[in-house]
């Protein structure tokens, strides 16, 4: 007796359809993987880039066959003409990867005619937008390893290809513009403002960790520029002399009108040898995080609070009233923390004497700390494995990266005031008085 139910359907076409295939002895079980997804909009915008290379390279390559439109042979043949196609490659993108492919030209002269694309100039496999990207990657804290899976999450897996070897290559780069750019001449601006500050870094030198010495200016258009990235062991009065003069040797002979930093010993003692004229103003975020380090920590709110009211008070008046009630508040059971404060007195209160719109900028040195917290996550990731030299020119690219976003100096029609030597109480211009014709005084006429 036959039990049709057991019967398998056999297909001749494909002999192992409805076959049941053999159980596997282990207990794993398979999945299958997912296919790759497909980005439908990413596909179309590179489809649609690979058309527009393709036709922008037809019309550059019409116009080089223009050139030579009048100087064919007697038999009336074109000099120039099209000779194939050159190997197709693909060029990465923001998009991702774009095939392109160049024509050829051949000469029916003896001159020689060799077709060169503007567009998609000969050897190169990335565009500048992600040459662009990958020193971004590398100062915010990307290694060279990892490099090659950054750039795949950005433009696709096909930006595997890139070795970490084009960082190196970058990096060489990057300190020959860094050499020329520290010898660039400065003489053509008016430097009002000094921001300066020590960015100190992973690495060390003997017993001592390196120390990048960085000043920033403000010119009389109210440009913030980067003027020096100099190298030193530590923020000595020698090391900061040397910058000083460079900086003098390369057009700033005129004194600025105010430099603003920390407590650093070494670069004031600096200043009054280089430029006696410039006035100091100490860092209220640098000297603030000092007093704080004298006192407990159950106090340091009300004590943050203390401070906050002498430099944002509104008169040097009101400023001075503030030291004294600090002083009276801290000074019985921490009389350092008010030494710290009462000694710079002076030099922390010196912006009441310039315009209030630049009060601002000129009461700490932020412009420096926030540009360069990423060089210190940097050197912490790197532990300590950058050169001398790579440091330098990181730290270069950084600054030359942010300087582009940076905006003018608020109240910056107020510089020229301060650059003709304008006298200011409390941040208002104080107003000259003016002798009225019958009160002048009589003049003086040499014999």
């Amino acid at each position: 007796m036959t039990c049709w139910n057991s019967i398998v359907e056999v297909d001749f076409s494909n002999p192992l359809k409805g076959v049941t295939p053999p159980m596997k002895k282990d207990t794993v079980v398979e999945f299958r993987k997912p296919a790759k997804e497909q980005d439908l909009l990413s596909a179309m915008l590179r489809d649609g880039a690979q058309r527009l290379v393709a036709q922008a390279v037809q019309a550059e390559f019409e116009e080089f066959l223009g050139r030579f439109s009048g100087e064919g042979p007697d038999d009336g043949r074109a000099a120039v003409v099209r000779n194939g196609f050159q190997p197709e490659r693909e060029v990465l993108t923001g998009l991702g990867p774009v095939a392109v492919r160049i024509p050829k030209a051949r000469s029916r002269t003896e001159e020689p005619a060799v077709f060169h694309s503007r567009l998609v100039p000969p050897y190169v496999r990335r565009a500048k937008s992600v040459d662009a990207v990958l020193p971004w990657l590398y100062l915010h804290g990307i290694s060279t390893g990892d490099m090659r899976e950054a750039l795949a999450a950005l433009v696709g897996p096909e930006a595997g290809g890139l070795s970490a070897s084009v960082v190196a290559r970058l990096k060489s780069r990057w300190m020959e513009e860094y050499r020329t750019w520290r010898s660039s001449k400065l003489g053509r601006d008016r430097w009002v403002y000094l921001w300066v500050d020590g960015i100190y870094s992973g690495l060390r030198a003997e017993d001592e960790r390196l120390c990048a010495l960085v000043v920033i200016g403000v010119n009389e258009r109210g440009q913030k520029k980067f003027l020096a990235i100099e190298d030193g062991v530590r923020e000595s009065k020698q090391s900061w002399r040397e910058v000083l003069l460079q900086l003098k040797g390369r057009g700033v002979t005129i004194p600025p009108r105010l430099a603003v930093g920390d407590g650093a010993l070494g670069f004031w003692a600096a200043l009054r040898e280089i430029y006696p004229e410039t006035r100091q103003q100490r860092c209220w975020v640098h000297k603030s995080a000092n007093v704080l380090n004298y006192l407990p920590k159950a106090l340091q709110p009300k004590a943050k609070a203390a401070l906050h009211e002498i430099w944002m008070a509104e008169t040097r008046q009101d400023a001075l009233v503030a030291f004294k009630r600090f002083a009276d508040t801290f000074g019985a059971k921490y009389p350092k923390a008010v030494e710290c404060l009462t000694k710079d007195r002076e030099s922390l209160l010196a912006f009441y004497d310039f315009p209030a719109e630049h009060w601002i900028h000129i009461r700490t040195s932020n412009a420096i700390e926030s540009t360069f917290a990423t060089v210190r996550h940097r050197t912490e990731r790197t532990k300590g494995c950058l050169t001398r030299d790579g440091m330098l020119a990181m730290i270069f690219k950084l600054g030359m990266s942010a300087q582009k976003n940076w905006r003018r100096l608020r109240g910056f029609e107020w510089l020229a005031k301060v650059i003709g030597g304008t006298k200011f109480k409390d941040g208002i211009e104080v107003q000259q008085r003016v002798r009225k014709p019958g009160n002048q005084a009589p003049r003086r006429i040499a014999a």
